[in-house]
């Protein structure tokens, strides 16, 4: 298990298209997802976000600033979650995974929590990869939802 991908606040940083496109030099990828965060495809790089080299948007997390002020390793630790962070996150679909995730993370633990994401995100139809808010395997076409 790579602990550099499991962000503090519940986004498995495995099913994120932004690794995915970095980790694989996507380039197409990195295109589509560019407009998405108001950047340029060469800035869609990551390597995780407990990782030295995290993407842009990222870099400046509080909610993962306020896991590490208060030493937990991620919101699930938290007995205020979901706090006003979590609540207010400007993403509805990585606000709906968050309130999904933690509380798994926590019945699971980290280990098996990992696993279930990464189970998660495999297309129903012909069993490739999927990225987290995926609408459409990049394979098959079929319509997915895995939120």
């Amino acid at each position: 298990m790579n602990e550099e991908l499991l962000a503090p606040c519940g986004l498995y940083c495995g099913v994120c298209g932004v690794f995915l496109a970095s980790r694989d030099n996507n380039q197409r990828l990195k295109e589509r997802l560019a407009p998405a965060y108001g950047v340029s495809p060469e800035q869609i790089e990551c390597k995780g976000c407990l990782s030295g080299d995290r993407f842009a948007y990222c870099e400046s997390c509080s909610i993962r600033s306020c896991v590490s002020t208060k030493n937990y390793e991620g919101c699930h630790e938290c007995e205020e979650f979901p706090c006003g962070l979590i609540q207010d996150f400007p993403v509805p679909t990585g606000k709906n995974v968050m309130l999904r995730a933690v509380p798994s993370r926590r019945e699971l633990g980290t280990e098996r929590w990992v696993e279930q994401e990464e189970t998660r995100y495999i297309c129903p139809h012909c069993g490739s990869k999927l990225f987290r808010g995926s609408r459409r395997c990049r394979s098959c076409k079929e319509p997915v939802n895995v939120d």
